[in-house]
């Protein structure tokens, strides 16, 4: 993916924040380009709609997490702290956009974006547990990764190398291994 111009990444920066802050819905295309100091006709240059910019802002975010399931899944062997791990790296890596997935369901909803994250966990599950798993084991998958992911949120000033050792940790108790 090419990397945006400075200006649409100021764009999408400021959206993001105030996405994150105010919610979708509740941030005109207007109240971006006045935060930015840009006319509004300079922004739809950009962006053409306010759906757009949001698919904008999670993309790097859906392709970086599709990117890591199918090479997981072409792998097909690999251990499972390493799954978990990587799916640590990912939400953290990610998680301004994650804050704003959750803040903002109903909206991503509409535009298909939730359906496709909330896949993640069942593959993911899938590559945990194998092909058939449990109830129990699908419960514990989806307990370890969904506690995995809010870790990520909850602690943004504890040091990196510590949460991943916590939330690893704590993620393999809940799957029973």
């Amino acid at each position: 993916m090419p990397k945006p111009s400075d200006t649409k990444q100021r764009i999408l920066d400021v959206a993001r924040e105030l996405f994150t802050s105010q919610g979708v819905q509740r941030t005109s295309l207007q109240d971006i380009a006045d935060r930015l100091g840009i006319t509004k006709p300079a922004l739809y240059y950009h962006f053409p709609s306010r759906e757009d910019l949001v698919r904008s802002i999670v993309a790097p975010m859906l392709e970086d997490g599709e990117t890591f399931l199918r090479d997981q899944e072409s792998r097909g062997d690999a251990p499972v702290r390493e799954l978990v791990e990587g799916f640590f790296d990912f939400n953290y890596r990610h998680r301004a956009d994650v804050v704003m997935l959750l803040a903002e369901m109903p909206t991503l909803a509409d535009l298909g974006l939730i359906d496709r994250v909330l896949a993640w966990r069942t593959r993911l599950t899938e590559l945990i547990c194998g092909p058939s798993p449990t109830l129990e084991q699908q419960a514990r998958a989806i307990l370890a990764l969904g506690g995995l992911q809010d870790v990520c949120m909850q602690f943004p000033d504890v040091p990196v190398d510590d949460l991943k050792a916590a939330a690893v940790a704590g993620a393999l108790d809940a799957l029973g291994r």
